[in-house]
């Protein structure tokens, strides 16, 4: 990377990326193909969000505290942006778009507690990371571009409908599981820290 890029440049950059996203679903109610748009902008969001803590470690410039803030600040912003646009758009119901976010923002929610009270900074769940939740969004978006916006065989809901809606259950009910889980192990480990054994 050039001297003058800094890990703010590329958080500002996925920042960039993910407002593209917005934009292109947004107007591909005129037309399709301004989902290249949001293509490209899964593409600028990705580059800028994985890069700016590399570059941070190794130029040896981390600040942990800021930086864990900052992106963790963006990822929720990013995603509200990518999830209402979206909902904006002639593919997906907002009601639906709002379920997925949900979850999303529930299993982050899970992630920032367990990082406090564990120690532990999960981001990776179903052997799924933001990486592969990506890739499945550009897929998802291509298969908009081929399908169309019609309804389909599922009534007022479309089949993007149903595939939103079942991401968004599936982070919820993850949510569910791993805080039953979460629970259940400091429990264990509290009272084990107070019987001494």
């Amino acid at each position: 990377m050039p001297d003058w890029v800094t890990p703010d440049c590329l958080t500002a950059t996925g920042m960039a990326g993910a407002a593209l996203v917005f934009s292109g679903y947004a107007a591909s109610n005129l037309s399709a193909w301004w989902l290249l748009l949001a293509i490209g902008g899964y593409g600028l969001q990705w580059f800028g969000d994985s890069m700016d803590g590399s570059l941070a470690r190794y130029r040896r410039i981390e600040r942990p505290s800021y930086g864990y803030f900052i992106d963790h600040s963006c990822d929720g912003l990013a995603t509200l942006l990518i999830l209402t646009g979206i909902g904006l758009s002639p593919f997906v119901a907002m009601d639906v778009a709002l379920l997925a976010l949900a979850g999303y923002l529930l299993l982050s929610i899970h992630a920032f507690l367990s990082a406090r009270v564990l120690g532990e900074f999960k981001l990776t769940y179903l052997q799924a990371g933001p990486t592969e939740l990506r890739l499945m969004l550009i897929g998802l978006t291509i298969m908009m571009m081929v399908l169309g916006a019609g309804r389909g065989y599922f009534g007022a809901w479309s089949g993007f409908d149903l595939f939103v809606a079942t991401a968004g259950i599936i982070l919820i009910m993850l949510f569910i599981i791993q805080t039953l889980v979460t629970g259940k192990r400091l429990a264990k480990s509290e009272a084990a820290a107070r019987t001494g054994v």
